[in-house]
Parts: C-alpha cells; sequence; structure tokens
C-alpha cells in the first residue's frame, strides 16, 4: 500500500497551502496594492521586488512560529497569547491589522473542522472573550505542531503560501500571466531557505523589526479611491 503516514503529512499540509484554502487571503494585498496604484509594481519584475521586501518583513511571522514550537515544548501556553498580542499590536497599519486577524481567525475555525486540537479551540474560545486577537502564523504553528511537522518546514510551507497567495493576487491585479506567476513562484525558493536560516538565528530583541515603506504603503491603502483588496 503506497500510503504511509509520511506521505498522508505531506498531503494535510498540501491542502491548508493551497492558495484557494477558504480563509480569505485573496481579498488581501497587505500594501501591494498601493505600490500597483503609485505605478512602481507593473510587470513580473516589479512584483519580485516588492515581494522580496514584503517576505523579509515577513520574518516576524516565521519567528514567531519558531516561538510558538519553542512554547509549546516547554509547556508555556500563557506565553503564546502574549505573542499573540505582540505580533498584533506591532502592526501600525489598522487595515493590515485587522486583515492579519481576519484571516487568523478563519484559519482557526476551518482548521477546526478539519482536525480537533484542543489548543486551537481555546485560542478561538480567547479570540471570542476579546482575551485574544487571532493571528495566521500562531494558528499554522499550532497546527502543524499538532500534525508533527517540524518547526523548519512548517515555516517554509507558511512562506511558500504567502507567497503564492500574494503572487496569485498579483496576478489577477495587474495582471500576468499564469506562467510568469509560475516562474516567479519557483525563483523564490532558494529565497525561502536563505530566510529560514536567518530566522533560525534570531534573538528575542530581533521581534518587531519592520519595513518602514512597506507599512506606509499599507496605511496609505486606507486613502486609495478605488480598490481591489480590502488591505
Amino acid at each position: 500500500m503506497w500510503t504511509t503516514a509520511i506521505n498522508m503529512k505531506i498531503l494535510n499540509v498540501m491542502q491548508i497551502c493551497d492558495s484557494n484554502f477558504p480563509v480569505g487571503s485573496f481579498n488581501h494585498s497587505f500594501g501591494m496594492e498601493t505600490y500597483l496604484r503609485d505605478g512602481e509594481i507593473k510587470d513580473t519584475a516589479t512584483l519580485k521586488v516588492w515581494l522580496l521586501s514584503y517576505l523579509k518583513h515577513q520574518y516576524n511571522d516565521g519567528f514567531a512560529m519558531r516561538i510558538v514550537f519553542e512554547k509549546l515544548k516547554e509547556n508555556k501556553i500563557d506565553d503564546i497569547w502574549e505573542l499573540d498580542r505582540k505580533i498584533t499590536v506591532q502592526n501600525t497599519s489598522k487595515e493590515s491589522r485587522d486583515g492579519a486577524k481576519l484571516i487568523g481567525q478563519r484559519m482557526i475555525k476551518t482548521y477546526l473542522e478539519l482536525y480537533d486540537i484542543p489548543l486551537l479551540k481555546k485560542y478561538g474560545d480567547r479570540i471570542r472573550k476579546k482575551l485574544s486577537f487571532g493571528h495566521p502564523s500562531i494558528a499554522t504553528a499550532i497546527l502543524l505542531n499538532y500534525l508533527e511537522i517540524s518547526v523548519e518546514d512548517t515555516i517554509l510551507y507558511y512562506m511558500y503560501s504567502t507567497i503564492s497567495t500574494l503572487i496569485q493576487n498579483g496576478v489577477r491585479a495587474i495582471p500576468l500571466g499564469q506562467k510568469d506567476g509560475l516562474i516567479l513562484m519557483q525563483e523564490f525558493f532558494p529565497v525561502f531557505e536563505k530566510l529560514l536560516s536567518e530566522i533560525m538565528s534570531l534573538k528575542d530583541e530581533d521581534f518587531g523589526l519592520t519595513v518602514p515603506g512597506l507599512e506606509i504603503s499599507q496605511i496609505n491603502h486606507e486613502e486609495l479611491v478605488f480598490r481591489l483588496f480590502m488591505s
């Protein structure tokens, strides 16, 4: 029989990393649309430049996932709820902050429809009681830890899912050809590996560093007259 425990793990991960996984990510550009309206993103090359900057900014998400794995190993669950607060309040843009909360909350709800994970249930309960906000990186880290995926693979899968979704949003909004999007996605594979190495070596004081230009574009998105995306 071809099916093994490893194969099933891969299939489970493939399902949640699919850009069509119903958590609402396709509604958000997280600042990309501002650059698009300003004419700074107009083709595959300029989209790649923006995605590289965004991915480096996203190291906070990968760092958060590493912290979740560490805290779960140490059974310090309250530290995970404090992490949820930190990663949410550090997001300057209201639209992007609310977007992350919406996606995170929808992830938790959808994950719980597929898996019975007590800690995710508690996370959802805390959100309903307004004790936590909900964040995609934390929800996904809890899920993949439950599925016994390593922290390194978890971060790689998350980066892949994030960039894949943003590329698809770029394909629709710029627009680009699907083939251009596929080629661009593959060009990010070595970038993922390099960034993973950096994330695994980060220190506590590195958490929260951001890219000012990206934050400004996310804030300015609120003032766009015509918008395709919520953030």
